[in-house]
Formats: C-alpha cells, structure tokens, sequence
C-alpha cells in the first residue's frame, strides 16, 4: 500500500515490492481532493468517543456480573456473551431503521450509538474482575464505601493496564470499522473512511489515490502501535487468557 501510494504515476501497474523511483504527487492529490486532515481528526474523535463509551458500559456489566450472585447470573451472561456471535447482517437493517427515526443519519452518533455495548470488552474485563481480591472489596465496604466508589477508587486503579490494553484494542477496532459507518455517513465526508470510498466510483476507480488515502489513514494507527507498542501487544495476550 504504501509502496503503490509513492510510486509514480507511470509505473502504477508495476507489481515490483520496491518502487524505483518515489513520488509524493499521489499524496498531494489526496491532499487536495479531499479534505483528510479534518476528516482524520472527526475519525479520531469518533473512535476515541467509542472506544470510551464501550468500555464505560463494560466495566459496569463485567463489574455486576464478577461482584454479585444471583438467579440466572450464568445464563444472562451467556446471553450477553452471545450477542457477540450474532452476525453484523443480521442487526444491520434494524439498527439502520432506528437511527435514521432518531435523525442520526450522516452524523458521527449515528456510528457510535448502536455499538456501544461491546460483548468482547465485557468478557474480558469480567475475567480480569473473576480474579480481583475480594479482601479488598471487603475492606472497601468497611470503610463505608459503596459498591460506586468502591468500583472508581479500588477496582479501576488497580486495572489499569488491563484498561488501557482494552481501551487500545476498541480504539483501533472502531478506527478500522468501514461499513456501519459508510452506511450512516453516505452524504457526509466527516470520516476518513468515507475519504477513502470517494476514490472509488461508476466511472472508474482511482487506485493510487484509494492507496494513498489508506496510507495517511493507517498512519494514527502505525502511530500508537509505535508508541503504545506494549500496551497493544497486551492487549492481544489479555484477551486470550482467563
């Protein structure tokens, strides 16, 4: 991709992994065609919104589900955990119908609002809450604190890692998400996915500007796994251990 975005016009068709010669003209008709600056930063602001808002609401149901008993606790459980494996298409039409009644068509809360109940994030956090001392729960309700502040000021601070490795994961699954958010924002280039899809029409597409904007895309991406490479190395180990 990021060979094709700076190899010169003339040689589009050249298959070489290594261009032999490099040119930025592709870059800078991207630049200028669309505005990507300004949708890179509503596509940061979007996925930064979601990525908070799923894991908000899951460190409240896996906080519920680790902390207390009670009847048919598994099954409902089960039955969070399943809506995980229930297929894209199927919720699709019905999410579409409902968003467009509330008037969020071609606005960024029309992309957020349907996914923020997030089953992975729950899942995970409810296996890293299954092993939480309960001693310091219990010293925690002796001090008076309610089961609220003892989620905020004992629970949270000593998950920390945990969090971040989860808040990076949803961060670059909702930077990644392409078609919910090409089916809400169809007359709107507030994202850089929409960006990308501009490239693309009936009467021919433009491959080395589709590359080019998927490079100046994926650089926020490329920028935390560089700086937060860790976390998000983490963040994939977590997510397969119990």
């Amino acid at each position: 991709m990021f060979v094709h975005a700076f190899r010169p016009a003339r040689s589009g068709a050249s298959t070489s992994p290594f261009p032999v010669s490099f040119s930025i003209r592709k870059l800078q008709y991207v630049w200028d065609t669309i505005p990507i600056l300004g949708m890179l930063v509503n596509t940061f602001g979007m996925a930064l919104g979601l990525a908070l808002g799923q894991l908000f609401i899951a460190i409240l149901a896996a906080y519920g589900f680790a902390r207390w008993s009670f009847r048919g606790q598994k099954v409902i459980y089960l039955l969070f955990i399943g809506s995980w494996l229930v297929p894209f298409q199927v919720t699709m039409i019905p999410n579409y119908v409902r968003i467009s009644e509330m008037g969020l068509m071609n606005n960024i809360m029309g992309v957020i609002v349907p996914q923020l109940a997030a089953a992975f994030a729950v899942m995970m956090l409810k296996q890293h809450l299954d092993s939480f001392p309960r001693e310091l729960l219990d010293a925690a309700d002796m001090d008076g604190r309610g089961s609220w502040r003892s989620l905020w000021e004992v629970v949270v601070p000593n998950l920390r890692p945990a969090l971040a490795a989860l808040a990076i994961m949803l961060f670059i699954n909702a930077w990644n998400e392409y078609l919910w958010p090409s089916l809400i924002m169809q007359q709107s280039n507030e994202i850089i996915q929409i960006g990308v899809r501009s490239f693309l029409g009936a009467e021919g597409n433009n491959w080395g500007a589709v590359m080019a904007a998927s490079a100046l895309a994926c650089l926020p991406i490329f920028l935390i796994y560089i700086f937060l490479q860790r976390y998000v190395v983490d963040a994939f180990v977590r997510s397969g251990l119990k």
